[in-house]
């Protein structure tokens, strides 16, 4: 798996934020923010796979 380059421009008071909670982790704000998307995105399909599972379950 190799890497690729994502440039964002955002709010100095969002950096801010981002910089309060990744240090709170000793973490880099790169660091902290790819692992929140990974997270995110491990919710969203946790959550797609539980209800594609109800469905064939049929429940409600």
């Amino acid at each position: 798996m190799g890497s690729n380059v994502l440039s964002l421009r955002i709010d100095g008071d969002l950096l801010d934020r981002l910089r309060q909670h990744a240090a709170k982790r000793g973490m880099s704000v790169q660091d902290y923010v790819v692992r929140t998307l990974i997270r995110d995105d491990f919710d969203e399909r946790f959550a797609t796979s539980v209800e594609e599972t109800e469905k064939f379950y049929g429940v409600a």
